[in-house]
């Protein structure tokens, strides 16, 4: 089992950055992805910005360029700096993690999401 704790979500305006952490704990021997989604009102869940072992970090054609995911191995954690954002970053966001622990095949897991507001 692996919990994940997310934090550094909030209100901004236009144009202000916010950087969102994210920490897994539990049963981890090794996590292939770790990363971003998220999901604005009425819409589905999308990725936003994902780092995958091997090959490093892919991100939404609508954020490249002003998000920024990165990964400590040694903490378990990822997070997100967002800069320039916008109304339409408004969303829950909710952080990512493809892991596996001993005895555990590759799993998927999601934190509980945290909101994000831009609005003037």
């Amino acid at each position: 089992q692996v919990q994940l704790a997310e934090s550094g979500g909030g209100s901004v305006q236009p144009g202000g950055s916010l950087t969102l952490s994210c920490s897994a704990s539990g049963n981890i021997v090794s996590a292939s992805v770790m990363g971003w989604y998220r999901q604005a009102p009425g819409q589905q869940r999308e990725m936003v910005a994902i780092d995958i072992s091997g090959s490093g970090p892919t991100y939404a054609g609508s954020v490249q360029g002003r998000f920024t995911v990165s990964r400590d191995s040694a903490k378990n954690s990822v997070d997100l700096q967002m800069t320039s954002l916008t109304p339409e970053d408004t969303a829950v966001y909710f952080c990512y993690v493809q892991a596996r622990g001993r005895g555990t095949d590759p799993t998927p897991y999601w934190g509980r999401g945290t909101q994000v507001t831009v609005s003037s």
